[in-house]
């Protein structure tokens, strides 16, 4: 039944998109790690609405952004769509892309979900947070991140490999929040207190806890919404950590987009990348992956909304990318696999 009622939501948000924007008659290429489920959506209405045809590829960051060096001025792509910061900062770092002057982007996006340079801007907002066990955890015991690594959670924590950029990103903007040293001791208390060796996903992670395994764990929250639409009585909850903690927050991470440096057609795409940060475009790319949206003007879905309200971290992401060798190797110190 919720996947009915959010079937049709999208349709009806679809549908609301098909009014005014300006209409051009170009074409566009888009390169996008988002994975087709997620973007053919938008790409429809937007073609529907402009007349604008978009083809796309997809496929692994690391191969999308090889493939934009490989190609050079003479690539097809307009637009690269990546589902996390620290990669969209990889990609304007190797100068893949280019800078954006839009006032419309800017007003739409909060400064610390895109690039201080304008070279890609954030499009949807997920929450990597504590999720727990409502059989075995009371949502009073729970504070920071950082206190996972207290002794009462001792053979009690699971976590997702630090093989993976959401980890990744989450500890390199733990550095920026609390220093190099700061953040190792977080994360060795981490380490210290594991009830199993990391898993390879969000999803083994949380159906570890359901199985007894450990008791809470950090996670994506649009993961947890997965679980939670095939089980109503799903026993775990999410909790937002760090919310009484001055100048912190939960850390949240972006799926974004960026103009690529040999844009074949620049004017085209930023008219679509300013599209999907107003209103319809919004719900409709946030929906189809239980995310946020990042345009604070527009309410998340109330499948979402229903898991609370929360105060996110106010550090610009491009942190993720800047320190994400420094967040790897400390990881590795800290006997993080």
């Amino acid at each position: 039944m919720k996947y009915l009622k959010t079937f049709a939501r999208l349709v009806v948000i679809a549908a609301s998109l098909c009014s005014a924007w300006p209409v051009a008659a170009d074409e566009l290429m888009i390169y996008s790690a988002r994975k087709q489920q997620f973007i053919q959506p938008l790409f429809d209405a937007y073609t529907r609405e402009t007349g604008v045809e978009i083809d796309h590829q997809t496929g692994s960051i690391d191969s999308l952004l090889n493939r934009l060096k490989a190609e050079g001025d003479r690539t097809p792509a307009d637009i690269l769509i990546a589902v996390d910061a620290g990669n969209l900062w990889q990609a304007a770092d190797q100068g893949l892309l280019q800078p954006i002057d839009s006032k419309l982007l800017r007003a739409n996006i909060p400064a610390n979900l895109r690039d201080p340079e304008n070279r890609w801007f954030g499009l949807s907002l997920r929450a990597r947070t504590i999720v727990y066990s409502t059989e075995r955890v009371q949502p009073e015991q729970l504070s920071t991140y950082a206190a996972l690594g207290e002794d009462h959670w001792k053979g009690r924590l699971l976590l997702r490999t630090s093989k993976k950029d959401y980890n990744q990103s989450l500890v390199a903007m733990m550095i920026a929040e609390y220093g190099l040293g700061g953040a190792e001791k977080i994360v060795r208390g981490w380490v210290k207190n594991l009830a199993q060796p990391p898993y390879d996903d969000d999803i083994q992670t949380m159906m570890a806890i359901l199985e007894g395994q450990g008791d809470v764990a950090i996670v994506n929250s649009y993961y947890y919404g997965r679980l939670l639409r095939k089980d109503p009585d799903l026993k775990l909850a999410l909790f937002w950590p760090n919310q009484n903690e001055p100048g912190s927050g939960v850390h949240v991470n972006v799926s974004g987009a960026g103009l690529t440096k040999f844009a074949k057609h620049p004017e085209a795409a930023i008219r679509f990348i300013e599209w999907l940060s107003t209103s319809g475009a919004q719900s409709l790319f946030a929906d189809a992956n239980l995310e946020y949206p990042v345009n604070p003007q527009v309410k998340p879905s109330p499948e979402v909304a229903a898991w609370g309200a929360f105060k996110a971290s106010p550090f610009n992401l491009t942190k993720a990318g800047e320190l994400q060798e420094a967040a790897i190797r400390l990881m590795d110190r800290a006997g993080y696999q």
